[in-house]
């Protein structure tokens, strides 16, 4: 069975009460199917609320456990890593969304939601990213 991944800019959005349209479907997102998410989203979903919206810890603990019961939660390994200095290389990404893209492949996912990368683009025949807010 495959996955989907879901990358930072969704969750954020999920938590955000700026932009209502872009959190709805966030929310749709992360609530629908089999989707994952690793250990390096949730890194970056806790920095930002933290740091640019100035939550408190208590609250972004509080958000993080609903995650957790919403998501699968995965880590990456140094093969990963490794997998995704060599999508840099090829496909000229950020490491950091090489990564997200190497854990991805790593978990058999079939699509990555993101905002922040290439929509439509397939990643080694298997990975499809897709950006949900185009129509919005």
């Amino acid at each position: 069975m495959t996955s989907e991944f879901i990358d930072t800019n969704v969750l954020i959005y999920a938590f955000s009460e700026d932009e209502p349209q872009k959190s709805d479907l966030a929310n749709e997102l992360i609530f629908e199917g089999n989707r994952i998410i690793s250990l390096q989203v949730i890194n970056e979903f806790s920095n930002i609320c933290l740091r640019k919206f100035k939550k408190s810890p208590q609250t972004v603990s509080a958000a993080i456990l609903e995650i957790a019961g919403r998501l699968k939660i995965v880590n990456f390994d140094l093969s990963t890593q490794f997998k995704a200095l060599s999508l840099c290389r090829q496909l000229t990404l950020y490491y950091y969304d090489a990564l997200i893209i190497a854990t991805a492949l790593q978990n058999n996912c079939s699509k990555i939601f993101s905002e922040d990368m290439q929509h439509n683009q397939i990643i080694e025949g298997t990975l499809n990213i897709i950006n949900p807010f185009i129509p919005l």
